[in-house]
């Protein structure tokens, strides 16, 4: 990269945030593996509504606050979700149907 390529420069940085983000979902899918253990170990349904509705909020008044946008937001995360959730019935040996969106 030379200094006097800014798009190089914003590329590079890119790189880096894309590499940080794997790291970070492969380490919130590796706890969420062990939550799916824990419940399908103590009857616990693989799917808890209430948790994923506060978390939307949640994370829906963070985008807004550092300007994402809250509906961007609400799809990335319904990803995540539905992903965890399928590793939850895998573990349980039960099949995953998507819901509609949030």
């Amino acid at each position: 990269m030379t200094t006097d390529d800014p798009l190089a420069h914003w590329r590079d940085q890119i790189d880096d945030i894309d590499g940080q983000m794997v790291a970070l979902l492969a380490k919130r899918f590796k706890i969420t593996s062990e939550v799916g253990r824990w419940k399908a170990e103590n009857a616990v349904p693989p799917v808890d509504p209430d948790r994923e509705r506060r978390q939307v909020e949640r994370l829906q008044t963070l985008a807004a606050e550092t300007g994402l946008s809250p509906d961007f937001l609400e799809r990335f995360l319904r990803i995540i979700i539905d992903e965890v959730v399928s590793h939850h019935r895998a573990i349980r040996d039960e099949d995953f149907d998507a819901p509609s969106p949030l």
